[in-house]
Parts: structure tokens; C-alpha cells; sequence
């Protein structure tokens, strides 16, 4: 009898996690703890996957010194970061998001995307954050030679050719573009080891690259 429940209770708790897809109550506890801003007090909010999340745990004191809320989640695909939009970042009222996203949809982590697919959510998730008043910096996707958990799928090729959309995007729209890849591509469009040991998740000296050149880019969006 102990068994049944065991097993009926394993089902259950499977069935619950399949249902929420994208994930929504990673955050819900957080989110309605956080303080309410004081007067002239800018948040900004950092939106991604598993190398937004790993940042928030491997470097906590940046998130302390600095006003930065970390929503990343592990494996997130853009549409799933779509759809916690409006609890993850729109309901958390700051005056910057910083979106980093699309290395999980080459992957195919939640099914086969092209990069116009792609590009069509994080287009969404800017236009949300844009038409809420929250100022938008669209970052460039990580450099990766290959994953780890998925090989041969040439995300040294396709990563290029999203950034190049994210940028002209950017451009068009007057969104800021960060971009990590330049800073941190060696000559096979992957991410050498001292940044990232499996080539795709940073070490803390591949966040000590992408610190200054996030908080230059919420520094320049601030400004205007």
C-alpha cells in the first residue's frame, strides 16, 4: 500500500511540474517578496537561462551591490521566457530589463526553432517591455563551438548569424545592444575554456567579462 502512494505521489508531482511549462513558480515566492522601490530607486531586471541563473548564484554580492534581480532559468527556450514575461519582469515595475536568450532554442531544448523564430521572441518580449515603459538592452547569445548535451548542431554558425539579428533589430528599434560575443569569441565562434569550462556555462572570469559591459550598457540606457 505505502508503494501505491509512493509511486500514485511521484505521478502526481510529474504531472504538476509537465503543466507548467514555462516555469512560473520558480520566481512566484520572490517576486512578491521584493521590497517596493523607493523614491528614485531604478531596478533592472536580468532575463534569461541558465547562464543569467548561475551568474545570480555565483557571483551574489554583483546582485547585492548593484539594484539587479536575476530571473534566469536553467534550460529555458525563448517562448518559455515569453509567456513569465509579464510575472517576471512587467509586474516587478524596473526601469531596465536585460534580456539573454536564444542558445537554448538552437539547442532545441523545448523543440526545433529557426532563427526567425527565434528572433520573433525576443521581438515579443521587447515590444512588452517597450510598450510598458521599461527601457530594453537585447544582449548578444553567449559564443558556443557546440553543446555538450547536444552536438553537431554548428551553434558556432547559427549564434553568428542571430547576434547579427539581434543587432540590426536593436538598431532599428533604438534598443541597446550588448554585446558579450566580441568580448568573448576565440577563433572558432566558441567560448574558450578560461570563460567557460564546458564552452557554453562561464566561469566567474567569463562573468568578470560580462560585468562592466552590463552595467555600462544599464548605465548608457538610464541616460537617454
Amino acid at each position: 500500500m505505502k508503494l501505491f502512494f509512493l509511486i500514485l505521489f511521484t505521478m502526481l508531482s510529474m504531472n504538476m511540474q509537465s503543466q507548467d511549462w514555462a516555469s512560473l513558480s520558480k520566481y512566484r515566492s520572490a517576486n512578491e517578496a521584493l521590497p517596493e522601490l523607493r523614491e528614485g530607486e531604478k531596478r533592472v531586471i536580468l532575463m534569461g537561462n541558465s547562464i543569467t541563473e548561475g551568474w545570480v548564484s555565483m557571483r551574489p554580492d554583483f546582485f547585492k551591490d548593484n539594484p539587479l534581480v536575476g530571473r534566469g532559468i536553467s534550460g529555458q527556450t525563448t517562448p518559455q521566457m515569453l509567456i513569465r514575461m509579464r510575472q517576471d519582469v512587467l509586474n516587478l515595475d524596473p526601469s531596465v530589463v536585460v534580456i539573454l536568450a536564444g542558445t537554448n532554442d538552437i539547442a532545441g531544448n523545448t523543440g526545433p526553432m529557426t532563427l526567425e523564430e527565434i528572433m520573433g521572441n525576443i521581438k515579443s518580449m521587447a515590444e512588452l517591455a517597450d510598450a510598458n515603459g521599461i527601457k530594453v538592452i537585447l544582449s548578444s547569445v553567449l559564443p558556443a563551438f557546440d553543446y555538450p548535451w547536444k552536438p553537431g548542431l554548428e551553434p558556432n554558425v547559427k549564434i553568428p548569424v542571430l547576434n547579427k539579428m539581434i543587432a540590426e533589430y536593436s538598431k532599428t528599434k533604438g534598443y541597446y545592444y550588448l554585446d558579450y560575443f566580441s568580448a568573448m569569441a576565440d577563433d572558432r565562434n566558441g567560448l574558450p575554456k578560461k570563460y567557460a569550462e564546458d564552452e557554453v556555462h562561464p566561469t566567474l572570469l567569463g562573468y568578470s567579462v560580462m560585468e562592466p559591459l552590463m552595467l555600462e550598457a544599464v548605465k548608457e540606457v538610464l541616460k537617454k
